[in-house]
């Protein structure tokens, strides 16, 4: 049966605010919650937090940045939220975006595919208790191994969007997670994953698979989808090239150019008005109760799939993340 997890917004209030939303998801049989890391709080610390508040629901972050951390000290975080949380942690990892990287990690956004490939194959060292003793492109050396802690298993989802970096999640990650992906776009980039699957000498169906569904589910069916039109002009046009991309090998070519120059020229509404009734219905899950619930059960029938995360709209209030949580529990 599909997994439905849920996914913590960026900038929410406090502390307190994330573990009452991991709390109320949790009584509401949410699977797995996931936290985000991008220029607010740290995930370890949240995380940290949400092992010590909640006792069953499954804990992830979606997206720890392999310049934001070396990869022996991402081995180090998954043990030790592995033991706080009683194990029920799973590590996010993705190549991030060159504009995070270089303007809040400072690092340079060089071989980001190779440097994943290997902090994964490093922090996977690591986590067993194995000596680290690398030989790679980006990182070499070694000598020490973990100490003070127990050696445990650490499953990494890598968040991936393109063929190679999909055919990366399946040659060496533990799952995938992609987001902004119609269904049928979905079912063909699994093709790219199961192909990695198989260059590691793999099963796919180990894999965890969690497509990220941007989701508001309200009365005013109107409002909900220009919600989402909001959204979606603000990750193509602004948040970095590879969504932008992604979306326009979809079919969405002219409308995702469209956007991004209005976007550009800073015509906000004009790029609002650039996203069509087609991109809305196809990405992301917005409007009545009913036909939320009939776009995130066309991502649960796509072959493949293991989980549903349920993402939220940036503007979306308290009340109406709850509502749609209580709409697809």
């Amino acid at each position: 049966m599909t997994e439905r997890d849920v996914v913590v917004p960026d900038g929410m209030d406090s502390l307190d605010a994330i573990a009452d939303l991991a709390v109320r998801a949790e009584s509401l049989d949410y699977d797995r919650l996931s936290v985000p890391e991008v220029t607010g709080r740290d995930a370890v610390t949240v995380l940290a937090t949400l092992a010590e508040r909640t006792d069953d629901i499954g804990l992830s972050n979606d997206v720890l940045s392999p310049w934001g951390r070396s990869p022996a000290m991402l081995g180090q975080t998954g043990v030790t939220l592995q033991e706080a949380s009683d194990g029920r942690y799973r590590l996010g990892l993705g190549a991030s975006s060159p504009d995070l990287t270089e303007r809040w990690h400072l690092g340079s956004f060089e071989r980001p595919l190779r440097r994943v490939r290997e902090t994964i194959e490093i922090l996977k060292q690591v986590s067993a208790g194995e000596q680290l003793d690398y030989d790679g492109t980006v990182f070499d050396g070694g000598g020490l191994r973990l100490r003070g802690v127990e050696p445990t298993e650490v499953s990494v989802d890598l968040a991936a969007l393109g063929p190679k970096a999909t055919e990366l999640a399946g040659r060496f990650a533990d799952g995938w997670v992609p987001q902004l992906f119609t269904p049928d776009a979905l079912s063909e980039r699994m093709d790219d994953l199961r192909r990695g699957a198989d260059l590691g000498d793999r099963d796919p169906a180990d894999l965890r698979v969690a497509v990220t569904v941007r989701s508001c589910a309200l009365a005013d069916a109107d409002r909900a989808r220009n919600v989402a039109r909001r959204q979606l002009a603000f990750m193509i046009g602004a948040y970095g090239p590879y969504y932008r991309q992604s979306i326009a090998r979809q079919g969405f070519d002219g409308e995702t150019d469209a956007v991004h120059d209005a976007w550009r020229e800073g015509d906000r509404e004009a790029a609002v008005d650039a996203v069509t009734d087609e991109m809305v219905d196809g990405l992301v899950a917005a409007g009545s109760p009913d036909a939320v619930r009939e776009t995130v059960q066309r991502f649960e029938a796509v072959d493949g799939v293991d989980a549903v995360r349920i993402g939220f709209f940036g503007e979306m209030t308290a009340e109406q993340r709850r509502r749609t949580m209580d709409v697809l529990a």
